[in-house]
């Protein structure tokens, strides 16, 4: 179990271990961040970041190092990852790291796959949380988004919604925290995907370290960037569009499904050793602004999406 008490989203731990550390704005110095290519950080590119991708985990690492002068980060992620991989894979090679925060994100690719059984999900999620918190790390869990207003996608929203309770009950059972990204409306907005409609642009990763920090109730400086509005389309333009959308990125995963064939062959994870991390943009000791593909520097009004932690 977690040392977390979060019935009101308040995280927090009981005892020492933090010395050192009396400016922190969080009680964390190990986060150990495991998953598929959401969390590798898929649809960020950045060649300054380990792997070319930067991502939702790395920019909630850089808050987190901010008051921490010793603050550990690792991620074990690999593109394509099923949830029984990640718990075959990832799960004990995480907790060798000895973290004190974990963030899970695993199921979607599973939730995709025609005949996937969300209970089933649900048991390999328990087994897989059991061992990340045995040693009283905090963990952090992401539910699947909303895809009801895609084309195509919107089939699997209902076994996605499915998961989402399963998975809060599991949280529940293990004392985790809980970003609810099926709630947060603002990553419907355009510019928030990549074109291949699954995974989220600079932007929207941008938005969800703000969201999971915010689950974790740290403090931040990740401030809601300015979305361009989208044009409007003609019915025969958004029909056109989703059939260069099937062709260009549909078929062929289904193609790969159809093979039994992974994009992730000959991946390994981007950072598999718990290290320091170098803000991007900032001299040393100095805040990094945020980086994001949509430029303009003005802000959004504060989104109401974030949700608290079940």
């Amino acid at each position: 179990m977690s040392n977390l008490t979060s019935a009101g989203g308040q995280a927090s731990h009981e005892g020492g271990g933090h010395r050192g550390t009396e400016n922190a704005l969080h009680p964390w110095r190990r986060f150990v961040a495991i998953g598929d290519s959401f969390t590798e950080g898929i649809g960020d590119p950045d060649p300054d970041s380990p792997g070319g991708h930067r991502g939702w985990a790395d920019r909630t690492a850089e808050e987190l190092a901010r008051t921490v002068p010793d603050f550990a980060y690792a991620n074990l992620a690999v593109r394509g990852r099923l949830l029984g991989q990640i718990l075959a894979e990832q799960a004990e090679a995480a907790l060798a790291l000895r973290p004190d925060l974990v963030s899970v994100f695993g199921g979607g690719n599973d939730v995709l796959r025609p005949g996937s059984d969300p209970d089933v999900l649900a048991g390999r999620l328990d087994e897989l949380l059991g061992i990340i918190s045995r040693d009283g790390a905090t963990v952090l869990l992401f539910t699947g988004f909303d895809v009801g207003h895609f084309p195509v996608l919107s089939a699997v929203r209902g076994k996605t919604a499915i998961y989402n309770e399963n998975m809060r009950a599991v949280a529940k059972r293990h004392g985790a925290v809980v970003a609810d990204l099926w709630a947060a409306r603002d990553l419907r907005l355009p510019g928030m995907r990549t074109e291949d409609r699954i995974h989220f642009s600079p932007l929207g990763h941008h938005t969800i370290a703000a969201l999971a920090l915010e689950a974790l109730n740290v403090p931040h400086t990740l401030k809601p960037l300015q979305v361009r509005p989208a044009m409007p389309r003609s019915w025969r333009t958004a029909r056109h569009d989703d059939l260069v959308w099937a062709r260009t990125h549909l078929a062929p995963w289904v193609i790969h499904w159809l093979r039994h064939q992974s994009d992730s062959d000959g991946i390994s994870a981007k950072r598999p050793a718990a290290g320091p991390l170098r803000l991007p943009g900032a001299a040393a000791g100095e805040p990094a602004a945020p980086r994001t593909e949509d430029d303009g520097g003005s802000h959004l009004p504060p989104s109401s999406s974030a949700s608290a932690p079940a």
